[in-house]
């Protein structure tokens, strides 16, 4: 028993290292290619590009010189620019010392102000772009819900459902039903019954059925670092009562978690096994966490760390290439702002800087989304590589936005900073990194 505990344990510790892995590797990829790519238009260049620090474990150099390499620690990634003292780009003094002006040209300080900054800022931006991208596909692949209610899919339940696919949805207890855009509004008004009547338009008449309520409380994702995750829950499973209790609908299992602020609770589950379905039951504490509202700001809740599904999948219509962009670019803006309220309430004491994620978090929530598919899984890489570039943007020297508030400065001045300054700044900086990484792996060991 002890050896199957075991061998499951390092197996899912194996599963979160490769998820992280791949995550990173592909944001840092895209990042560091920003940076390649625009230096090499501006004419710098490139001595190694590099994924991962430490022992070289595969590299070859093109017809340009540069060195692209594989190395053993897949943390992060660089490129070393001609000129370079080092991975983090620092300046070395002496690097166009005795150069002819053409060749000092083709290094990163010898390069005109304009080249060495679209050079640095390219890399946080081609990490927005690989986001804008990836929200814009999803909505272009996926569709957007018409403006009929029309099932698509059902969800597995543990009770009968008359509900059939094709089926037009009218009207659900005698109210008709509005356009999409007000659905959830409507949803929130109906009775929160076990089960409810639908009028549908089948097969070009309308007939009346019963099923659950359309928004039961089926688990269609799980949040990482929750008490769901850590008690097994999983995609699909559909909570039938808590505490002894049945409860119907979401809006009854928020209401009866809020309520109980923190106190354990014990929850009935059927989950689907493809013969009936299982029921078991299982305990666990809600945590509690700081979400952003709307309008702006946090508000403290009590959750297990579910979100919920409908009772079926609306009939989806495709979406046009200009809805899709202007989804893909809210999508990235909104990232960007809940990002910096929550880093800003975090240093006013406003919220928890238990809501701060280190290497850790990262990783167990890379394989959660993993695990809830390759969808989920993408969508997480897209996110994280909205946060990456933002965060690159902080005026921190060794990041990318110190190096373009030393290119502020040069341009202002008319002069570059002192070496000196130079490198008192970037050991500062990098002692901020370190200090904020202690931070966010205090809070993944220590916050739950």
């Amino acid at each position: 028993m002890y050896v199957t505990t075991l061998l499951g344990d390092l197996g899912g510790l194996a599963y979160t290292l490769v998820s992280f892995v791949i995550a990173l590797s592909i944001i840092v990829t895209v990042h560091e290619y920003g940076h390649y790519i625009v230096g090499r238009w501006s004419g710098i260049k490139a001595d190694v590009f590099s994924l991962g620090f430490g022992k070289v474990l595969w590299s070859r150099k093109d017809r340009r010189g540069t060195q692209w390499q594989i190395a053993a620690l897949p943390f992060g990634g660089y490129v070393k620019f001609a000129g370079d003292a080092n991975a983090a780009s620092a300046p070395d003094p002496h690097a166009v010392d005795g150069l002819p002006p053409e060749q000092a040209r083709h290094t990163m300080p010898g390069a005109p102000l304009w080249a060495r900054t679209a050079t640095v800022a390219a890399g946080p931006v081609f990490n927005f772009v690989f986001s804008f991208i990836v929200f814009t596909a999803f909505l272009l692949a996926s569709g957007q819900v018409g403006e009929r209610l029309i099932v698509d899919e059902v969800a597995a339940m543990p009770v009968p459902v008359a509900l059939e696919p094709g089926d037009e949805v009218i009207a659900i207890e005698g109210a008709p039903v509005p356009e999409m855009a007000d659905f959830f509004s409507f949803v929130e008004a109906l009775p929160h019954g076990a089960a409810l009547s639908y009028t549908v338009l089948r097969d070009g008449a309308e007939v009346t059925v019963e099923a659950p309520h359309p928004y039961p409380v089926i688990v269609a994702g799980i949040s990482p670092k929750s008490a769901a995750r850590d008690a097994g829950l999983r995609v699909g499973d559909v909570i039938t009562a808590l505490d002894g209790t049945p409860v119907p609908t979401f809006r009854g299992l928020q209401d009866h978690v809020m309520s109980h602020d923190g106190a354990p609770m014990t929850l009935t589950i059927w989950r689907p096994d493809g013969q009936g379905g299982e029921t078991f039951e299982t305990t666990l504490e809600p945590r509690r966490r700081d979400l952003p509202r709307p309008e702006g700001g946090f508000e403290t809740r009590w959750l297990i760390g579910i979100t919920g599904g409908l009772l079926f999948q609306p009939g989806t219509e495709p979406a046009g290439i200009g809805e899709a962009m202007a989804y893909g670019v809210q999508s990235v803006w909104q990232i960007i702002v809940t990002s910096i309220s929550g880093i800003w309430h975090m240093i006013t004491g406003a919220i928890s800087t238990c809501n701060l994620s280190g290497p850790v978090g990262i990783a167990e929530t890379a394989s959660t989304m993993a695990s809830q598919g390759t969808s989920s899984f993408i969508w997480f890489i897209a996110m994280l590589s909205t946060a990456i570039g933002m965060l690159n943007l902080f005026p921190v020297p060794v990041l990318d936005g110190g190096h373009l508030v030393f290119y502020a400065y040069e341009a202002v001045r008319g002069k570059p900073l002192p070496d000196r300054a130079v490198g008192v700044m970037m050991t500062a900086g990098l002692a901020v990194i370190l200090f904020l990484m202690l931070m966010g792996l205090g809070a993944d060991l220590f916050c739950r």
